[in-house]
């Protein structure tokens, strides 16, 4: 790490002769993630892939809102017996719910990791292509600043498109 500090450095104290030498470009992941066609496909094929199971899910949280809503306004004209065999059901099915929920968000986590790690595997392979036909030095994804004219962003998003 100190010797890359210590190349820009000097490309800085004798700026024309380094920044001569050296290609460099910047990549802007977020903006890949955001812009490119084949994100939004997969972000796309994420959402109709657990819409179903999302309105099921919400059906299960406001059939539980009515038993409860349900189980307070009848709370005073219930038996004892009856109001703790309610109480009893409403709690066995808000455990079921809270189940249903975690692995919703489990898999959907899953789901959106494993598309996440499909889409870099295939930006880094342009970013890869890109920097071996134009010949980069090097290739940075993050960065305080970059300016526009080493941003090589919109050709990955081009690259990726394709």
């Amino acid at each position: 790490m100190k010797f890359i500090y210590a190349v820009l450095a000097m490309a800085a104290l004798n700026g024309s002769v380094y920044a001569a030498e050296l290609h460099i470009g910047y990549v802007n992941i977020d903006y890949l993630l955001r812009d490119s066609a084949i994100a939004q496909k997969a972000g796309k094929k994420l959402e109709k892939e657990f819409t179903v199971r999302e309105q099921e899910l919400n059906k299960k949280i406001k059939h539980a809102r009515d038993l409860q809503s349900a189980l307070e306004k009848d709370s005073l004209t219930l038996s004892e017996t009856e109001r703790a065999k309610r109480q009893r059901e409403l709690a066995a099915q808000g455990r079921e719910l809270e189940n249903d929920k975690r692995a919703f968000r489990e898999d959907l986590g899953q789901r959106r990791n494993e598309e996440l790690g499909a889409f870099q595997e295939r930006a880094r392979k342009a970013i890869l292509e890109i920097a071996e036909r134009e010949k980069f030095d090097i290739i940075f994804e993050n960065a305080v600043y970059a300016s526009p004219k080493v941003d090589i962003t919109p050709r990955v998003i081009k690259a990726l498109d394709r």
